[in-house]
């Protein structure tokens, strides 16, 4: 008779623990912070490209074309230039026979000050050709905005779980999990090319460029358990 008594007490309190164990009055949900963001970012791609008989005169004029792109963008201090892609490839002509040779180059420009880097386009457009513009958030900007409305999403999850607590008569609740996630794809304004002969061909002014708003989006999800 011990020995079953004791089983049975056994029994009772597994039962006891697996009950208490289990998760009781959990509500899941979502809130989120949203914020319009001014893009501060420009980045241009500058592209030449040259077409002749001789591989040796594309590279040269390719180069030289280059580098005189690069020392008139040293002129502006708050324009960042960079290398892009550089290279040569064959065309051909009747009878599948090598009738040219046709290379391609680029720079690429990054810049906060959009009108240092629209004048600076202009004067490569002489001679370069605009491969196409791209404004975004800068990732210090990013960074910032993304703290901010981290710091907003977890106030608007706390008082959501507070009405919850309130609406099902709860005397507190305690946070089960939580889970934070970031987005926002910035846009991307392409600018159509134009060939540098056709711009030294008339006076053109700069472009006046507007980078425009991204919108950057703080999602929180979460559990709570009310008590």
């Amino acid at each position: 008779m011990l020995r079953i008594a004791l089983l049975c007490g056994l029994l009772s309190v597994n039962t006891l623990v697996s009950a208490e164990a289990e998760p009781f009055n959990r509500v899941d949900f979502q809130v989120e912070a949203v914020r319009e963001v001014a893009n501060d970012l420009l980045t241009a791609s500058m592209t030449v490209e040259i077409q002749d008989k001789q591989p040796g005169h594309v590279a040269r004029q390719i180069n030289a074309a280059l580098n005189d792109a690069l020392k008139k963008t040293s002129a502006f201090s708050t324009v960042k230039a960079s290398s892009g892609n550089q290279r040569t490839y064959p065309v051909y002509g009747k009878n599948n026979q090598i009738d040219a040779w046709r290379g391609h180059g680029e720079i690429r420009l990054e810049s906060r000050d959009f009108k240092a880097a629209s004048e600076l386009i202009m004067q490569l457009q002489a001679t370069l050709q605009l491969g196409g513009v791209q404004f975004t958030i800068a990732p210090d900007t990013r960074a910032q905005t993304e703290n901010a409305l981290i710091t907003e999403a977890i106030k608007a999850f706390r008082a959501r779980a507070e009405t919850i607590r309130t609406a099902v008569g709860a005397q507190s609740y305690k946070t089960v999990h939580i889970s934070i996630n970031n987005g926002g794809v910035p846009p991307h304004y392409p600018v159509q090319m134009m060939r540098g002969a056709a711009m030294a061909e008339a006076a053109v002014p700069a472009p006046e460029f507007a980078g425009g708003e991204s919108r950057m989006t703080v999602q929180i999800s979460g559990t709570i358990e009310t008590q």
